[in-house]
């Protein structure tokens, strides 16, 4: 099931030109990681969402797309 997390990964990630290797190596993980990311397979921890704003230079709510309401 895909999430708007996993939507988002792959949008900013395209947004920087960046192929799933690559972002992978950003976080010393494998290619297999953030496809399984993108697909909705699996969901990054905390951590790594917040690693993943910083390398897209968004807030993690704009990564996440929480809204309070």
């Amino acid at each position: 099931m895909k999430t708007k997390i996993a939507e988002n990964i792959k949008f900013y990630r395209k947004q920087l030109g960046l192929t799933q290797e690559q972002l992978a190596a950003h976080l010393h993980g494998k290619k297999s990681l953030i496809s399984n990311y993108e697909n909705g397979y699996s969901t990054p921890d905390i951590h790594t969402l917040c690693k993943l704003a910083i390398i897209f230079d968004v807030t993690l709510d704009e990564l996440v797309e929480y809204e309070k309401e």
